[in-house]
């Protein structure tokens, strides 16, 4: 693939990573190759938008992903904004990072999401609705009942850290905040009745937490540290006595996906030392020591890979098409290289895992630098690091995926049409911004803050969401977006 130079990048980041593009390292396992890739410097387009053809739709009045200042004084932002989309519920004033849907085993489904985005500022503001991870029954997904609240020590403030294994009813998190947090681990089963789960240990696994990743068969459970500069692997084989297998020091990742045999790690990869570089972007590690529980276990470095937009890369969640190997990689944030960049989303090739290469981008217009300025005065905009950017996308199921949801803060929940992977193209959105003084958890806020990875009802065709300012969505598909969910 194209290769970019130092001196035809004006992000500082690729051009640390791209001083030494190949590095050999050694591993256990003998002489290794490892390939740090960059895309030529570009800017995409931003995905083109989507046609609102509801006869309920009520389509932004600006720029694609805008909420501008005037609809806030005349009042326009009150309706909110949706195409080809119904709000089906609402429950809840506050939200976090994760929203999460599990079937136990006598069929009930459940919704889990984190209250939080800051603790304990939320707490602070508004006890009830800001504090832990809340249980809702989604017997009935137009009526959320929650059933219970998880206030212990990790659960308070799991940062984004909160999954549950679908294979064997566990939910875990791992206590964390912006930065970093003491690893406190807490696993609950939630297989046995989802809408009330059990504590079945709460321990002190890592020496920092902050994001994580599930093994496949859930055995493994990884923690981040991100600042803390560490990774680590907690064998939870025996949930109730977890035990820590393997930590790693010096490297700064973010959230943490497998492939499905556990033995492939897909790692955002926030600035790792490597040498004399500092790799930013997408990291691809083979964790088969780890995954086969081997005697002193090592992880090595298959690949690392950037791209021109990157800001702060948050997860890469893996899927197929027609059996081939692909990533939804999403970046949060923005600004960090102080060139505008808006890294938003964009789909990886990792069928040769050793030469991974980005395929295309899911962006808005508001995430293109010549818009950015004139939106700053937008309500929730003037936060370079927040504002119009992304943070969690998701994929209804791994295999042959169409359609695509992501939470974009300020520009809410958007949805794209990845049948043509090269080419996606936006289908609708939903948006329900607030105004400062409005009642919510932190009663300064302004606009949406819609930070959580979504869920997926597919029976239904329904997407669940949280938005920090106003708490947890249900929301119904129309047209022929919910064709899309059909396997």
């Amino acid at each position: 693939m194209p290769l970019t130079t130092p001196a035809t990048t004006t992000n500082p980041a690729v051009r640390r990573l791209l001083a030494a593009l190949v590095v050999v390292t050694l591993s256990a396992a003998g002489l290794a190759w490892v390939q740090a890739s960059a895309e030529a410097p570009r800017r995409p387009a931003a995905t083109p938008q989507a046609r609102c053809q509801g006869p309920d739709d009520r389509p932004e009045t600006g720029r694609q992903g805008r909420v501008p200042l005037v609809d806030y004084t005349s009042g326009r932002y009150r309706r909110g904004y949706q195409c080809n989309t119904v709000q089906v519920a609402q429950q809840g004033g506050s939200g976090g990072f994760k929203v999460l849907r599990y079937r136990d085993k006598t069929g009930r489904v459940c919704a889990f999401y984190d209250s939080t985005l800051l603790f304990p500022r939320d707490v602070l503001f508004n006890a009830t609705q800001g504090l832990g991870v809340v249980v809702l029954d989604m017997t009935n997904p137009s009526r959320p009942r929650k059933t219970a609240q998880l206030t212990s020590t990790a659960m308070l403030s799991p940062h984004e850290s909160l999954l549950v294994n679908q294979r064997r009813g566990i939910l875990a998190a791992v206590l964390g905040d912006p930065a970093t947090n003491v690893g406190v681990v807490d696993l609950y089963d939630v297989r046995t009745d989802c809408r009330h789960p059990r504590l079945l240990s709460s321990s002190q696994q890592a020496a920092f937490g902050h994001e994580s990743g599930f093994s496949p068969d859930g055995r493994t459970f990884w923690v981040a540290g991100a600042a803390g500069q560490n990774l680590t692997a907690v064998d939870i084989t025996r949930p109730r006595e977890p035990r820590k297998i393997f930590e790693q020091s010096e490297v700064n990742y973010h959230g943490l996906r497998f492939a499905p045999d556990g033995r492939t790690m897909y790692v955002a990869n926030l600035g790792t030392q490597q040498g004399p570089v500092e790799v930013v972007g997408l990291r691809i590690l083979d964790v088969s020591a780890i995954q086969d529980r081997r005697r002193d276990p090592r992880v090595r470095v298959v690949s690392d890979l950037t791209w021109g937009t990157i800001s702060l890369p948050q997860v890469a969640e893996p899927f197929t098409r027609n059996g081939r190997p692909y990533l939804l990689e999403v970046d949060e944030y923005s600004d960090f290289q102080g060139d505008q960049s808006v890294g938003a989303a964009r789909i990886i090739d990792i069928a040769d895992p050793r030469r991974p290469k980005v395929v295309s981008d899911l962006r808005l217009a508001v995430h293109q630098p010549p818009n950015r300025q004139s939106q700053m005065l937008d309500p929730g905009a003037a936060i370079p690091v927040q504002g119009y950017a992304g943070h969690y996308c998701s994929v209804p199921f791994p295999t042959n995926p169409k359609i695509v949801a992501c939470s974009m803060i300020v520009s809410g929940l958007r949805l794209f049409d990845i049948s043509d992977l090269q080419h996606p193209r936006e289908i609708g959105y939903f948006n329900r911004p607030i105004l400062a003084g409005s009642k919510t958890v932190n009663p300064t806020a302004a606009g949406a803050f819609a930070m959580s990875q979504p869920a997926w009802d597919v029976e239904r065709r329904q997407v669940w969401y949280s938005d920090g300012n106003s708490g947890f969505y249900v929301v119904g598909l129309r047209g022929g977006i919910g064709r899309l969910l059909r396997r």
